[in-house]
Order: structure tokens, then C-alpha cells, then sequence
């Protein structure tokens, strides 16, 4: 027997679309968040009933972040709350993992959608194109459901292997309730023989480090407003958009699915220049996070998690083993978060600290203008240069 898609039918989840089509084009906005919401949480369960977080986990965790609370702390000197209260964990399944997910990602998808929406010439003489025209209508219908199915697929997507809110370094609302998804840790330390409780304080040390990164407003501000303008800087190319759209038929909707083809293919023919020196920036700062909380983790880790050396080899097997949410998150927001790039943010680090010891490391969360460039992420000599310590 088959599961039911979220929109009814059977285990194809877009089967079931065109009954509920009237419903779903009516009041959609920009991008069709409801359409995002059935699709997200039915790919994070499959469709299946998710039980609970068992409390007795929960529990477990708050423990451990306490742990790494004091642990981080110690190690970075930065403030671990962004609004001055403890620490706390929900432990969450898939489904709402999904749902907070794409809720934090909202603003995105909007600026997406605003970017590849239809548009008006500002400038009066700029004849009209009746094509453009034609595709600026059809957009305005169809384009906020095919890019609500687009975050609901990539978030869903992402359900199914996040261990935390953290996977991808995206800023979030101002909180310090770390999300968690236990089923998710389970499931990786179960498929690398791991101890589950290694696998718990790893992911508490690397949730508090990244919360702590990330609540520094300045770092914070600077990643967002990156994304911002990288997701803001697809331009639509009108010949891909009307073969999608144009191959669409109210009758069928299964073609609905195939309009969605290869969104990273969609998304390359957007891709503007203006979009590859934003990106250039995204990956310097990105690798300079993850660089850094890889530095915290080996300190705290060997210390406190026993098998560490095979909980790291494990995590770097993880890394290269990139799912389609993954892939199609790299594309969307810029964050292609692949080995080589944690590689590059462990290379600055080394070298930071070999010049300039771990007071040094200490700058690079101090003020916005300590934050390095691309160029310096790659040369940290030149970071030490300008500012103003020896290198």
C-alpha cells in the first residue's frame, strides 16, 4: 500500500496537486509557502507517522550543552547567548526541523522570488516585449507554486540528515534554544559505529560554537546580508523559463514535477556576474566559521569524546557525502559547504595561530573590520598585516 502525497493520491507527492489547485494558486504571495510546507514535512517523513523525541533524550542533551557551554566558553571568550538567558535544546523530529527550517529560511525564498518575478522597465523608452510580457503573466501564476515546491523539496530534503539547526550556517532568529533532531544522530552514529553519547557532545560542542559565532551582530549582519544579496541577484533568462513553463499542462500534474527539472540547472541559467563576487565573499567568511569551529572542536574533543579520531573521520566521509538538499542549497543560497571549503577555513586558522598564537585567533571575531577578506582567508599573513599584528 501506498503512502499518501501531501496533497492525496499515492507515494508521489505531487500526484495529488491538481485537486487542490484553485486552492493552492489563490492568495500564494511571492512564493507559495503552503504548497513549501506540505511538500517539506512530507519528504522529511516519507510520509509516515513521527513519534516524539523521547524526553529521557532531551534531557541527555541539556545536560551535555551545559558541558560545551562551559567548554566553548573557556576556548573563544565569546559570549555563548544572544539574549542573555541559559542555553536550551529542543529536540525535534524531522517534520518540525522542516518546518522551522523553512520558516527561518522565509526571507530567502522571498528575495529569490523577487529576483526572478517579473519586473517592469524603468526606463519609459525601453520598448516592450510582448514574450517577456507573456512569460511576466505567466510567472506571476505559476512561478510562486513551482518555487514553493522548490523549497519545500530542499528543505524536506534536508530534513532527512540534519542533525542540527546548524547544518548549513544560515543565521536564524535571535534565540538560544538549539534545535536538534535526535532521530537524525541516531541514525549517524548507528551507520558509523559510533557511541551515541560521543556523537551527543560533538554536536553540542559544535551547535554552541557556531551559536556563539553567529550571535556576534556583526558576523551575523555581514553572512546575512551576503545571502541576501546573492539570492537577490538571480536574473531570470526568459528562453530556459518559458520551455519549463510552457511544457507545463493544467491537466497533468505530474508536469508540474517535470518543470522543476534539475533546479541547480535553473538556478546556473540565472546566475549572474555581480552573483560570483558576492559568492566569493560567502565562501571566505563561511570557511573562516566552520574553520574556526573545526579549531574549538579538536581542543574540546580530544579532551572530552573518547573515539574523537574516529568521530572526525567519520564527519569528514559525511562532508563529501553531499545529499540533494545539499546540493540544491549550495546553488540557492551559495553555501556549497564541500569538503575542499572546510579545508580552506582549517588552512587560515593553522596559519593564524601558528604566526600569532590563539590570542591572535581571538581578533577574528572582535569587530567587523577583523573579519578577513577572500584574499586573506587565503594568505592569513595578510590578515595579521592589516590588523596591525605581527605575522
Amino acid at each position: 500500500m501506498s503512502t499518501p502525497g501531501p496533497f492525496g493520491g499515492s507515494g508521489n507527492p505531487f500526484e495529488g496537486l491538481f485537486g487542490e489547485l484553485a486552492k493552492l494558486l489563490s492568495n500564494q504571495g511571492t512564493v507559495n509557502f503552503e504548497v513549501a510546507r506540505q511538500l517539506a514535512l512530507w519528504m522529511a517523513t516519507e510520509g509516515q507517522p513521527e513519534p516524539n523525541a523521547d524526553p529521557v533524550e532531551r534531557i541527555r542533551l541539556e545536560e551535555l550543552v551545559r558541558v560545551a557551554d562551559l567548554h566553548v566558553s573557556d576556548a573563544t571568550g565569546l559570549p555563548t547567548s544572544v539574549t542573555g538567558r541559559p542555553l536550551s535544546v529542543a529536540a525535534v523530529g524531522r517534520a518540525e526541523w522542516a518546518r522551522r527550517t523553512l520558516e527561518s529560511y522565509r526571507p530567502l525564498f522571498e528575495g529569490l522570488a523577487t529576483s526572478v518575478g517579473p519586473s517592469s522597465p524603468d526606463d519609459e523608452d525601453t520598448a516592450p516585449d510582448p514574450g517577456a510580457e507573456l512569460l511576466g503573466g505567466i510567472t506571476e501564476v505559476v512561478g510562486p507554486l513551482l518555487l514553493g515546491m522548490q523549497a519545500g523539496t530542499m528543505v524536506g530534503h534536508l530534513a532527512r540528515r540534519a542533525l542540527s539547526q546548524y547544518e548549513l550556517p544560515v543565521p536564524r532568529p535571535p534565540s538560544d534554544e538549539l534545535v536538534l533532531v535526535p532521530a537524525n544522530l541516531r541514525d549517524f552514529a548507528t551507520d558509523w559505529s559510533l557511541p551515541l553519547d560521543d556523537v551527543r557532545l560533538w554536536l553540542c560542542l559544535s551547535e554552541v560554537t557556531h551559536h556563539a559565532v553567529l550571535g556576534r551582530p556583526h558576523v551575523r549582519a555581514r553572512l546575512d546580508g551576503l545571502l541576501r544579496s546573492y539570492v537577490a541577484g538571480f536574473r531570470p533568462d526568459p528562453t530556459t523559463l518559458q520551455d519549463r513553463f510552457t511544457a507545463i499542462d493544467p491537466t497533468d500534474p505530474l508536469s508540474f514535477q517535470a518543470a522543476l527539472g534539475d533546479p541547480g540547472e535553473l538556478l546556473g541559467a540565472m546566475e549572474t556576474p555581480e552573483q560570483r563576487v558576492v559568492l566569493t565573499r560567502i565562501e571566505a567568511l563561511v570557511a573562516a566559521i566552520e574553520g574556526y569551529t573545526d579549531h574549538v572542536l579538536d581542543g574540546a574533543g580530544q579532551r572530552l569524546v573518547g573515539g574523537y579520531g574516529a568521530l572526525v573521520e567519520a564527519l569528514r566521509r559525511r562532508r563529501a557525502e553531499r545529499g540533494e538538499g545539499e546540493r540544491f542549497a549550495a546553488r540557492l543560497f551559495g553555501l556549497d559547504a564541500a569538503p575542499a571549503l572546510y579545508e580552506r577555513g582549517r588552512a587560515f586558522v593553522t596559519g593564524v595561530v601558528e604566526r600569532a598564537g590563539e590570542e591572535g585567533l581571538a581578533r577574528l571575531w572582535r569587530s567587523e573590520r577583523e573579519l578577513p577578506t577572500p584574499a586573506e582567508v587565503d594568505a592569513p599573513g595578510l590578515w595579521l598585516e592589516r590588523i596591525d599584528l605581527p605575522g
